[in-house]
């Protein structure tokens, strides 16, 4: 039996008798009282600029880190650049240009709340014996609770007797005049001399070698943890040296969650982050200070127990706050063990050079090219060179710069969805309102379409931020007048709102969209809170029903109501986790929809735990056409490197329709981690998702959609050209009807009242569904302008025509290191008779089921009743 089989393995040896008496363990986090942190108040802001630290970081990240123990929260998604693209004079750390990956249909997340008993952050640290025998000195190891280290704890590491778990430091710092004659051979130098270093000290015996920044000075500047840790990682694995050691970093870089999943995933087993923590018991120190002046007048003093107990705990808050974040990190692809997410890689580079890959990230995805050392090493000088300028004026006082990286700033980081963006399309939609009075689908006023053209030209003339950006149409043939193009209400069948619920946004929002939709001919999305059955039998109605893990709100009723049935397997903006809805937006008429209780946060589990590989979900697919035989299905991927095999799974398990997400699309509530960090641009999954569809047969068995940041009728040809039938759209219709991108949809406080459900706030919300209406017709209108020009007659033409797309030049730092061939990959197998587009059914095999066997054998029984 299983229980004899394991008795019979755990009395092979006396593991518990060698774990007492060679397994060893430091202390448990200890308050370090401010006094290793080694970095002064008055040299901290130099320490945080040569590390890329911003002023906005320290406020958005940090700070509720410090406070809540819980990482930070934001909504709305991200419409920044990706990183290679960003612009910003100092870059953006290394960090940011690694994706996290996560599992959707097979290995389902693991829900880090409800299942957090299953999951382990600690670590065994030291010299590991053969995998292949079983010995005392295989637990001859130091335990670790957690990955992350204190000052205190570091400092213990270093003082251990035990020869086995002897540590040797590494410098991580590089020579700034290294760096004066070559764009990048410093830091190839600076990475050799590393892993030489490294070698030596393994070869010597060590059993922790750390890899440290620390000492960082105006001759010295800090090489990127992450690339010195994935360098040692792999040059010790190519020599075949890494299992005699633990690698560890001292790093001031790392700050964040995302940060620490990196540098653990790359192969580091703990981490000292030190002028985080020295920044987080600052940050709580001024906050006090603010408070007493503000109570008696004066400072107090910040050596007192009272200052060093606050930023004791701030310091403790920030470490529990980064393990809470790591453990869901990990559970998005369904990792437990830190043990086996340490070293994992599971990451895809997003504009990262095969060249640096093969050297530090060994066997990380990267598909289109990107930066290299020379691009490194200068973002490295820059910030060094900010931080110790060459001229230093008198009472001089050095700044941290606010990039407005999580929200819009002038003269800061780009954004998709910038102040003038948005009310170019306020303009348009309330101007088409005025123009047209009662919209009319088959005719669009000049003036009104003339407004939409100027919003239109911002958005494709912006600085490129995604992929598309830098990709430009091919003509098919000659132009051809626009009367020979399928008209508009073809086009805008194609359409459909993305998903989001009704408790998220306010039913006044979520109404507009649906009347807005039934209008046009297109579909609204109910998302995955439910839906009033009193909006059923109207136009309110949301033809699309979803169906996600939490399964709020779903009732026969409500799957009966449906055109399709979404199952959501993840979302765009935080693939790898549930729906989060905060407790103050749950009233009692959210609570109704969704049979739960008024106030309490309702967080949907990231898996369905009633899917667990392809068949499982072929199931779901087959028992919703049972209970709606005359509604598609749909089931929600998000872009990531391999969601083409996916998608090849789901269409042999009889989906209708395969929706591709893309990273940047919204949110009502995401950990910022998610949003800045998980998936890729959704022009790289659907043309992945096209080209293996297309070259195993399937293609014509499913209709692909896509979304994620699209508000154009360019951004709809270039997504038709790379395999999408149709289109969904999330943030540009809720700017369509008066979203401002305020980014409060988490907080309940949303000033026009679209995501809020306070009554006060719900009365001023000024959308109408003409307002939406006019906005895809416009856009419907430039997409028929776009096909004339290219001598194509309808969309069907343009579905999978990436032979009609080339990648532009582009002027611009970063976008020259680009190579998206792969994007145009299936420009090649149009050729011949291959099937490049979707049909309308996925129909399920006709044969005798037992369903059907059951219901012919009692139905006169039933009929007599």
């Amino acid at each position: 039996t299983d229980e004899e089989i394991k008795a019979s393995l755990a009395a092979r040896q006396p593991y518990d008798l060698w774990l007492s008496q060679h397994m060893q363990s430091l202390p448990p986090l200890t308050n370090d009282g401010g006094a290793a942190t080694e970095i002064q108040p008055d040299l901290l802001s130099t320490q945080q600029m040569a590390f890329g630290y911003t002023s906005e970081e320290l406020n958005v990240v940090l700070k509720p880190m410090l406070t809540t123990g819980l990482e930070p929260v934001g909504s709305m998604g991200d419409d920044t650049p990706s990183a290679v693209l960003s612009q910003l004079e100092l870059g953006r750390p290394l960090f940011q240009f690694f994706k996290q990956r996560f599992a959707e249909v097979t290995n389902p997340p693991i829900d880090s709340l409800r299942e957090e008993l299953v999951m382990s952050l600690s670590v065994a640290v030291g010299i590991r014996s053969n995998l292949l025998s079983e010995t005392p000195e295989h637990c001859h190891l130091l335990q670790l609770t957690s990955p992350v280290l204190s000052n205190a704890q570091i400092a213990a590491l270093r003082q251990v007797s035990d020869p086995r778990l002897r540590s040797v430091t590494v410098s991580a710092l590089m020579p700034v005049k290294d760096a004066a004659t070559d764009p990048d051979a410093a830091l190839r130098a600076a990475i050799d001399r590393i892993c030489c270093e490294a070698e030596e000290a393994v070869r010597g015996g060590a059993g922790l070698v750390i890899i440290s920044d620390k000492g960082v000075d105006a001759d010295h500047a800090p090489i990127p943890s992450l690339l010195a840790v994935g360098a040692v990682h792999h040059h010790l694995i190519r020599i075949g040296l890494r299992s005699l050691l633990s690698l560890l970093a001292e790093t001031g870089e790392m700050r964040e969650v995302h940060h620490l999943a990196c540098l653990v995933g790359y192969g580091a087993e703990a981490i000292n982050p030190y002028l985080a923590l020295a920044s987080a018991r600052q940050i709580a120190l001024e906050r006090d200070i603010l408070k007493e002046r503000k109570r008696t007048g004066a400072a107090p003093n910040l050596n007192d127990p009272r200052a060093l107990t606050l930023a004791d705990e701030a310091e403790h808050h920030f470490i529990h706050a980064l393990e809470k974040g790591l453990l869901k990190t990990m559970s998005k692809m369904g990792i437990a063990a830190l043990d086996s997410y340490c070293g994992a890689q599971i990451f895809e580079a997003v504009g990262v050079s095969q060249e640096l890959i093969d050297q530090c990230f060994v066997s990380t995805p990267t598909r289109i090219g990107g930066i290299s050392f020379a691009k490194l090493q200068s973002d490295m000088l820059a910030r060094h060179a900010r931080a110790f300028p060459v001229e230093v004026e008198e009472d001089a006082e050095l700044t941290l710069p606010h990039p407005g990286f999580y929200k819009f700033k002038k003269d800061g980081e780009a954004h998709a969805f910038s102040p003038p963006v948005v009310q170019a399309l306020h303009r348009a939609a309330q101007n088409a309102q005025a123009v047209d009075g009662a919209i009319n689908i088959t005719t669009i006023s000049e003036e009104g379409y003339a407004t939409y053209q100027r919003y239109a030209d911002l958005v494709n003339g912006r600085i490129p931020t995604e992929p598309r950006d830098l990709l430009e149409f091919v003509p098919a043939g000659e132009p051809i007048p626009l009367d020979e193009v399928e008209p508009i209400e073809a086009i805008l069948a194609r359409f459909s709102t993305a998903a989001m619920s009704h408790g998220s946004t306010s039913s006044e929002s979520h109404v507009t969209l649906a009347i807005a939709m039934n209008r046009l001919g297109g579909m609204s999305n109910s998302g995955e809170g439910g839906e009033d059955a009193d909006r059923f039998k109207d136009e309110r109605n949301s033809k699309i029903k979803q169906v996600a893990s939490g399964r709020f709100g779903v009732t026969p009723a409500y799957l009966a109501s449906a055109l399709e049935l979404q199952i959501k397997m993840a979302q765009g903006a935080k693939p790898g986790e549930g729906g989060q809805l905060p407790g103050h937006k749950v009233n009692e008429e959210i609570a109704r929809i969704r049979h739960t209780v008024p106030g309490v946060a309702l967080i949907s589990p990231p898996p369905h735990h009633d899917i667990y590989s392809i068949e499982d979900l072929a199931q779901l697919i087959y028992d919703l056409k049972q209970v709606n035989p005359n509604a598609y299905v749909s089931v929600k991927l998000v872009a990531t490197a391999g969601v083409g095999t996916v998608a090849a799974g789901v269409a042999k398990g009889y989906s209708d329709v395969i929706l591709i997400s893309g990273n940047n699309g919204g949110t009502g509530a995401s950990p910022l981690s998610s949003i800045k960090n998980a998936g890729i641009p959704w022009e790289l999954g659907l043309a992945e998702t096209q080209q293996t569809l297309v070259l195993n047969g399937l293609r014509s068995r499913v209709r692909l959609r896509a979304d994620g940041g699209m508000k154009t009728g360019r951004d709809l040809v270039m997504a038709a050209m790379l395999g999408a039938d149709e289109f969904s759209f999330g943030t540009a219709a809720l700017v369509a009807e008066g979203c401002i991108m305020a980014r409060a949809c988490h907080n309940n406080t949303c000033p026009v009242g679209i995501a809020t459900q306070r009554g006060d706030l719900r009365a001023k919300f000024p959308g109408k569904p003409e307002m939406v209406m006019a906005f895809f017709r416009y856009m419907a209108q430039e997409v028929r302008e776009i096909l004339a020009s290219l001598g194509l007659r309808s969309l069907d033409e343009a579905v999978g025509r990436a032979d009609l797309l080339r990648q532009k030049e582009a002027d611009l730092p970063g976008a020259d290191l680009l190579n998206l061939s792969p994007l145009l990959g299936a420009a090649k197998m149009i050729a011949g008779n291959a099937i490049r587009h979707g049909g309308q059914a996925n129909k399920l095999p006709a044969e005798d089921s037992l369903n059907d066997q059951i219901i012919q054998d009692t139905k006169g029984a039933l009929s007599a009743r």
